[in-house]
């Protein structure tokens, strides 16, 4: 394991690690979830957290260039004076790093009108899996030639390592209206999300919590949320004010006419984050149930939503767990969460079981492996779900133009068998 400081030391590290064969793994503060930053058969792991510099920001363009290293919320921080942010915003944003977000394409509750990490990446500078080190993308509007800057966002590591990030930065909106919706029934729930979407209205964020987390976040944060309802929205929209009361006033009117028992609209800033303090906080507040979870990351049409929970809510309870849901409904992205003691005798079994089949009906649902986690180590095997072997084909060979030697954190994403000939070396139990 090394601590790099420079990009001249990455560099040095992946060159290093070429000259003996060695594997190599990045990993930023390791609040991944799809094991992507997890080193296989004595990877050196190359950890970029102390190049966490805000390099330079410039207000005018709306663009800053940060280091791997430098955390999500803390870079948001340092512009806010500016009256500007960074739009990508994962729950994990106190803890996770800019590098983990590229390698990822992370997302957020706040990425639905702005779009994920893709959307907010003008260019990256990347030690190569060579140790040349090169600038992917640039400042130009529409730059030249292939747009290998998104190639890279999202390759979690397989493509080299990224060592300086531009970032766009975003106006913050004049006025923002966040908003509570509360329903007895989750399908009217899910109903109000597809209407509101269909009205021609596109929120900042559109996020739903059912029944069981609902209870325990409230029991945790204490933000008013209704105990009894079996799912909430949470609704924020951003603008100026026209704008803003027109689209705060027709989601009003189409969540009471989708049986919303109440909508009630933040007084307050300080309000306002109290809400989403209890959106963000969902995660840790299921400790209070049990102490270990598993949390899942696939995206399916909206209009199949409650379909999909209620199988989660099945499949969890014919294996003797807990299910709950938070989870972006504005594009469909589902975050159900297993919730259990491990050291229940045989629980790591059942629960990896249930999240197979729950990953299994997403894809049945016409969804896809993963919204913003990635697929790593957890869903590798499961790529022949979604993808045909000439997909996985042209990934590998895509991938290989990259790193022809195979060094660059092996054996993530694609199943063994990806490239034409090589299918006989399947591993058992891989799902084809």
């Amino acid at each position: 394991m090394c601590f790099p400081s420079t990009t001249a030391d990455v560099a040095f590290a992946v060159t290093t690690a070429n000259r003996f064969a060695i594997p190599f793994v990045a990993r930023g503060s390791g609040t991944g979830l799809a094991g992507g930053a997890t080193p296989l058969d004595g990877a050196l792991v190359i950890v970029t957290t102390r190049m966490n510099q805000i390099l330079e920001i410039d207000a005018d363009a709306r663009r800053a260039w940060v280091e791997p290293g430098v955390l999500n919320l803390d870079l948001t921080r340092a512009v806010s004076h500016l009256g500007l942010h960074y739009a990508p915003d994962p729950s994990s944003q106190q803890a996770c790093t800019i590098g983990g977000n590229v390698g990822t394409n992370a997302g957020g509750p706040h990425c639905l009108a702005a779009g994920v990490t893709s959307a907010h990446v003008l260019a990256v500078e990347v030690v190569l899996p060579d140790g040349t080190v090169e600038i992917l993308g640039g400042l130009a509007p529409d730059a030249p030639g292939l747009d290998l800057r998104g190639t890279f966002v999202g390759s979690e590591g397989t493509m080299g390592i990224a060592t300086r990030v531009c970032v766009r930065l975003m106006p913050d909106p004049p006025e923002i209206r966040t908003m509570l919706a509360d329903f007895t029934a989750i399908e009217d729930a899910a109903a109000a999300v597809s209407a509101i979407i269909a009205a021609g209205i596109v929120p900042a964020a559109l996020e739903m919590m059912d029944a069981q987390a609902t209870a325990a976040v409230e029991d945790f944060v204490h933000a008013g949320l209704p105990r009894d309802a079996d799912a909430v929205l949470l609704v924020e929209v951003g603008g100026l004010h026209g704008g803003v009361t027109h689209d705060a006033s027709a989601i009003d009117a189409i969540c009471r006419d989708h049986g919303a028992r109440t909508v009630r609209i933040a007084a307050d800033a300080t309000e306002r984050a109290l809400l989403w303090k209890a959106r963000k906080s969902a995660f840790g507040a299921v400790a209070r149930i049990a102490p270990d979870y598993y949390l899942h990351d696939a995206v399916v049409p909206r209009t199949k939503l409650v379909q999909v929970i209620r199988q989660v809510y099945e499949i969890s309870a014919r294996y003797e767990l807990i299910a709950m849901n938070v989870f972006h409904a504005g594009d469909g992205n589902l975050h159900p969460l297993l919730v259990f003691d491990g050291r229940t005798p045989g629980i790591w079994e059942r629960v990896h079981a249930a999240g197979d089949e729950i990953l299994r009906a997403c894809i049945d649902a016409g969804g896809v492996l993963s919204g913003e986690h990635g697929i790593g180590l957890e869903k590798r095997d499961a790529m022949p779900l979604f993808f045909s072997a000439d997909d996985l084909d042209v990934q590998a060979r895509l991938r290989d133009a990259f790193d022809p030697d195979g060094l660059a954190n092996p054996d993530k994403i694609l199943p063994r068998g990806s490239r034409c000939g090589e299918l006989g070396a399947i591993p058992d139990g891989a799902w084809v």
